[in-house]
């Protein structure tokens, strides 16, 4: 059942990350949310290479696989990421706060290791910065007034990914840290896959565009 699970939650992550990169270039923006995409490539980056030096596992292909994937969705955040800013922001600050946040993302994961050990530290971080992303998606959504950059199977495929590792770590692993977090990102997941069908189911014209190619979302009627 774990190996079964482990499986699941890799095969969801990679659609997210899959997804991503497609809707990132559709619709010239990023599908990831900032901040959360620093921490995972970091996360990614760090525990991909520990799995080469150590021996692949089911995980560690996973997570070499995410590791490569998520280059590609950086791309797209250093491409079209400063398009959702301010005016104000130029391109030097833009790349400024970028390089600040790779930066801040990598030490925060070397803290953990530092702080937990290997193990240990791979699950807090993971569920911490899940939980960081489901939040931040519901932030993406209401900055940028509907679902541009954003997509179902992502967020369907994001709550699967999360859920069958809270299943394995919380459950199975006695975890209530893990087991308190995992369900509070289903909450999360949940309001925003919500959130998503809700303008999906109640778009009137779905043949209208934006300026520049990009898909008017309607205003909602009142509940």
């Amino acid at each position: 059942m774990i190996l079964f699970l482990t499986i699941v939650s890799g095969l969801a992550w990679t659609v997210v990350y899959v997804e991503a990169i497609r809707i990132g270039f559709r619709d010239k923006s990023y599908a990831i949310p900032a901040a959360a995409l620093g921490l995972n490539f970091a996360w990614e980056a760090i525990h991909a290479s520990r799995s080469v030096v150590t021996g692949l596992s089911v995980q560690g292909v996973f997570n070499i696989v995410w590791g490569l994937a998520d280059v590609l969705i950086v791309y797209t955040f250093l491409r079209f990421g400063r398009s959702e800013l301010p005016p104000w922001v130029t391109r030097k600050l833009f790349i400024g706060w970028a390089l600040l946040l790779g930066v801040a993302s990598f030490a925060v994961q070397l803290l953990f290791v530092v702080e937990f050990g290997w193990e240990l530290a791979a699950r807090y971080a993971a569920f911490l910065q899940n939980l960081l992303m489901s939040g931040l998606f519901i932030a993406m959504y209401a900055a940028r007034g509907g679902t541009r950059g954003q997509s179902l199977v992502i967020a369907v495929a994001k709550w699967l990914g999360t859920l069958a590792p809270t299943i394995v770590f919380g459950w199975y692993g006695n975890s209530p840290f893990i087991l308190g977090v995992g369900a509070l990102c289903s909450v999360f997941d949940l309001a925003y896959i919500g959130l998503l069908w809700r303008t999906l189911s109640h778009r009137v014209s779905p043949g209208i565009m934006e300026p520049g190619g990009r898909e008017e979302v309607p205003d909602l009627p009142a509940s």
